[in-house]
């Protein structure tokens, strides 16, 4: 059971999509949660394109599309002007309301159905590393105890237990901002996407699922080391008439918090048989509601990376990239929330000239705009090529390809037990090479866009960035440039190929 068991520390949004893209590629796994139910409290509220994207290239996106109000447009630091997802290059150019305490019900269903095991009232209190495993020390409802696994996650949040017994640092700034949120019924709610930034103080309102709405207020009084106390309903109208004149009828809340602009990343997502992925690795001023997307990616971008060393496909040194390429997002995050951190809290005449002017590039130069809400979803992520003669698509996001004679687009392709060989040559130039870790797929793009013109043959990995990309026209030199990627990307040796084989 060692040898192909996962431990993950959290049960949270990014511990229940990692266990099921374990499950997918046979690794046990079980989630160590300590609540002892979903907690009905919504830290996090919006799906972003991408995410739904990855939920969508496992075929369960379908419920969240079904419940979460979709939102075409984006804020950026609470400018005037909007982002516009429309045009993006997405099946989904919208983010989805949803509270976190329902996405977590629809992922716990997921992974629960893929045979997940998932224990709930128990806490991973530390570890044990060994060469070849690692012993897992929790504490359950009956007293301690230990559990052996190839690999332990931390997916357990900003005071993360496991981060902290693997001795990682979590270097970064402290919070000087505390931001007001509130959960309630409005009786006379303002237009949708409502903002307002003045000199007293900034309100934003969002739609919640069944009429409720989330108010989220700011103001020069907030910008303060000191905790003032637990917000209170009577405090937080007076806050939000003071800058807007009204108080939109709020009442009955379902929740009141506060909430700072702590900045701190994970030195190492990786330290030998130790793992960290979510708020374990990044915590962030939660600006344009990304930090649950960013965890989920950080959970699809490691999944197939375990499950290929655990069952003996994997190169060496796979596993040393969830590192490089996470942690770069993850800095990229900080950098993005640091920033819209500072707009929000620009309470002076020369700040708001400052938001003034980039909201107006917002509205007038397309590309700006574009290039933020691509940032914003998490579209544009795309991980360096270690080759630099490598195609341009190498490390991109793949789009949702359309295919000629399918209704299904190269999502529905994506396997998450293998690399996508997408061959697209007329007659199927590249033959068989199925073997474990790779799957094949012969095609004809319908329409593809200008960045795959002229794109003969592409690996996709099994979190739908591409690996390599072909353009010779020779089948010969095709195949043999294929060939040399897959020496790249899959171990090689003919003993390894089709039987599972402990973690290097």
């Amino acid at each position: 059971m060692t040898e192909q068991h996962v431990v993950i520390a959290g049960g949270g949004p990014v511990g229940l999509w990692l266990a099921a893209e374990l499950r997918l590629g046979g690794t046990a796994v079980t989630v160590v949660e300590e609540r002892t139910a979903i907690d009905e409290r919504s830290k996090a509220l919006t799906v972003h394109p991408r995410t739904i994207e990855v939920l969508a290239s496992r075929g369960v996106h379908t419920a969240f599309l079904a419940e979460g109000l979709r939102i075409p447009n984006g804020h950026f630091a609470m400018l005037d002007t909007r982002l516009d997802f429309r045009g993006l290059d997405t099946p989904f150019p919208f983010t989805l309301a949803l509270p976190q305490a329902r996405t977590e019900e629809l992922l716990q269903e997921h992974a629960l159905r893929l045979g997940a095991r998932i224990v709930r009232g128990h806490r991973v209190t530390g570890f044990t590393a060994h060469d070849r495993s690692v012993t897992v020390h929790v504490e359950g409802p009956r007293g301690p105890y230990e559990a052996e696994a190839a690999y332990l996650v931390g997916c357990d949040g900003t005071r993360s237990t496991v981060r902290q017994a693997a001795g990682i640092d979590f270097p970064g700034t402290p919070s000087t901002v505390l931001c007001r949120l509130g959960d309630v019924t409005l009786d006379r709610p303002p237009r949708p996407g409502f903002g307002l930034h003045t000199l007293q103080g900034a309100v934003m309102v969002a739609p919640l699922p069944g009429g409720r709405f989330r108010v989220l207020g700011i103001d020069p009084d907030s910008l303060t080391t000191e905790w003032p106390g637990d917000l209170t309903m009577d405090e937080f109208r007076a806050k939000t008439v003071a800058v807007t004149g009204d108080d939109f009828g709020m009442r009955d809340p379902s929740w009141l918090s506060r909430f700072g602009n702590a900045g701190r990343l994970a030195a190492e997502y990786r330290r030998g048989r130790v793992l960290l992925a979510g708020d374990a690795a990044h915590q962030h001023y939660p600006a344009g509601g990304v930090g649950m997307n960013v965890g989920i990616q950080d959970a699809h971008n490691l999944g197939w990376k375990l499950n290929a060393t655990l069952n003996g496909w994997a190169p060496e040194g796979l596993l040393d990239t969830y590192h490089a390429e996470r942690h770069p997002v993850g800095a990229q995050l900080l950098e993005h929330s640091r920033a819209q951190t500072a707009l929000m809290t620009a309470f002076t005449p020369e700040g708001l000239d400052l938001r003034a002017l980039l909201s107006g590039l917002i509205a007038t130069q397309p590309a700006f705009g574009r290039a933020l809400a691509e940032r914003l979803t998490g579209l544009a992520v795309a991980y360096p090529a270690q080759d630099p003669a490598a195609h341009p698509l190498t490390g991109t996001r793949a789009p949702d390809l359309a295919l000629a004679g399918s209704e299904a687009g190269l999502f529905a392709l994506l396997d998450p037990t293998a690399y996508l060989l997408l061959d697209l040559t007329p007659d199927g130039a590249l033959g068989d090479r199925a073997r474990p870790g790779l799957a094949v797929r012969s095609a004809v793009l319908d329409g593809p866009p200008a960045a795959w013109a002229g794109v003969r043959a592409a690996l996709v990995r099994p979190d739908g960035h591409v690996a390599w990309a072909g353009t010779d026209r020779d089948d010969a030199e095709l195949s043999a440039a294929l060939d040399g990627a897959l020496a790249t990307v899959l171990l090689r040796a003919a003993s390894d190929r089709g039987r599972r084989v402990s973690a290097p």
